[in-house]
């Protein structure tokens, strides 16, 4: 029972301090390439503990990241549902790819993603993303092996803590 507790906690606290840490102030020119924190969180959750983050913790994140970022409300949010779903469907495969792999993994569902947000914004009548944002999921595919080893570190040493 403590373990799901301190997980559940370490989960929901990381999606946390992921919205903030897509807050921080970045220069004008690298404003397109900000890391999509809360996308990268997700994934690992739903990888590793697919029973604490599903679509509705992908929509409220989502919603939550519109609000703090002062978006268009729901485009973070259906974007962020249609990652956790893919990343659901193939969950079986992903789990177990090298994490070379996995980065390219993550790099095509973010490619996806930006593909999905640049529909919204064309639909929605807003001036579409530069091109150099077409550049983003490629540093977040390079930070995901770190977003995955410190996840995976802070749970191991939950569950240390617990035995």
């Amino acid at each position: 029972m403590m373990h799901n507790d301190w997980q559940r906690w370490v989960c929901y606290l990381s999606l946390a301090l992921s919205l903030l840490l897509m807050l921080l102030p970045l220069p004008m020119a690298l404003l397109p390439l900000r890391p999509w924190w809360p996308a990268l969180v997700l994934v690992y959750w739903v990888l590793e503990a697919p029973d604490r983050v599903g679509l509705g913790t992908a929509f409220i994140t989502g919603l939550a990241a519109d609000v703090l970022a002062g978006a268009l409300l729901g485009d973070q949010a259906l974007r962020l549902v249609v990652i956790v779903f893919l990343a659901q469907r193939f969950r079986a495969r992903l789990r177990f790819f090298p994490m070379v792999q996995q980065s390219a993994a993550v790099l095509l569902l973010l490619l996806n993603d930006s593909l999905l947000r640049w529909l919204i914004r064309a639909f929605a009548g807003l001036p579409l993303p530069p091109l150099l944002a077409w550049a983003a999921p490629l540093v977040d595919a390079v930070l995901w092996p770190f977003v995955f080893l410190l996840l995976d570190g802070l749970r191991a040493r939950m569950r240390a803590r617990e035995s």
